[in-house]
């Protein structure tokens, strides 16, 4: 019993990686493609046009499975696109939702709504947190500026004083510039590499480990666990469906996709619950954000709450409609 349900959770996580591999090798061939472009064409497109860049991530994070996830996530850690980029393409996501509704002939029309309500949540807290995040930064640029003539106006005042009372002290009052001097060493990226099919294999090869070992432990989790728990601990409340979503969302496994679109077509999830689910679910997106930004752990954590959040009041507005 408990090898058989060791060596299934090694042979469906080899599978699920398998099948991921193509899609994951390449959309990272296509960045890297346009990312070894000398004058970065493709991550400035992104950073600097931001209506853009959202319109985008909304449509990208569409396509099935969780490939455009994974890459912009890749180019979040590096500073290349936008939080509210980044929030578009985990929203829109849907991961294995979509082939599956596909398959199922009467759940195309759901499959549609599906969709369409995640592109314009998408395309609306994409918007929106880059519209905030703009503003705070103004607002921190304002009280810097106003910090620094403060500053400034209290050298001048000092230096003035002074030269009035005919000080001849001779201080050190050496003011170092903040320009960059000719010592400056500059580092370049992780990925400097002339060769884009190397660098794509080499993308593709550490994330198919990582969500080679993500399946595997969950795939033994669902295994020593029977499923019919999660049935019990889903009831009727529309509410507590989507809390209990939105959590199982957040699992970095195209597993948590599927578990929700296969109870949502045996009627034991409410469609905003689905949504919710699948609006916090951005694959192997999350998993690829925490790994890559190991050095601020806070960030990814406090992405993954708004994720959360945004799950859970996107749910909780649809349940004036379904």
């Amino acid at each position: 019993m408990w090898q058989e349900i060791f060596y299934d959770a090694i042979l469906d996580a080899v599978l699920d990686v398998l099948k991921m591999v193509p899609i994951l090798f390449l959309a990272y061939l296509l960045v890297a493609y346009l990312s070894h472009d000398h004058n970065h064409k493709f991550s400035g497109f992104l950073s600097k046009q931001k209506r853009t860049s959202v319109l985008y991530a909304s449509f990208l994070g569409c396509v099935p499975q969780c490939g455009f996830s994974t890459v912009i996530a890749d180019l979040y850690s590096k500073q290349k696109v936008t939080l509210g980029t980044l929030v578009a393409v985990f929203v829109a996501t849907s991961d294995e939702a979509i082939p599956i509704m596909i398959s199922t002939p009467e759940s195309v029309l759901d499959m549609l709504i599906l969709i369409g309500i995640k592109i314009v949540l998408a395309l609306l807290w994409g918007y929106g947190i880059d519209f905030v995040v703009e503003l705070f930064s103004k607002m921190k640029r304002k009280r810097v500026e106003e910090k620094n003539l403060e500053s400034l106006s209290q050298i001048e005042k000092s230096f003035e004083e002074e030269k009035h009372t005919h000080h001849h002290e001779h201080e050190c009052g050496h003011i170092h510039t903040e320009e960059c001097d000719s010592h400056c060493h500059h580092t370049h990226g992780d990925n400097c590499a002339d060769n884009i099919f190397l660098d794509a294999f080499l993308h593709t090869f550490e994330i198919s480990i990582y969500v080679l070992l993500a399946t595997f432990v969950i795939n033994i989790l669902v295994g020593y666990f029977s499923i019919e728990i999660f049935e019990t601990i889903l009831t009727n409340n529309p509410f507590i469906q989507i809390l209990i979503a939105s959590l199982v969302g957040l699992i970095p496994n195209c597993a948590s996709s599927v578990f929700l679109v296969e109870f949502f077509l045996e009627g034991g999830l409410c469609f905003p619950a689905l949504v919710a689910g699948l609006t916090t679910g951005a694959g192997v997106g999350l998993f690829i954000l925490v790994s890559r930004n190991k050095k601020h752990p806070l960030k990814s954590l406090g992405i993954i709450f708004l994720q959360f959040f945004i799950g859970v009041v996107s749910g909780m507005f649809l349940t004036l409609f379904f």
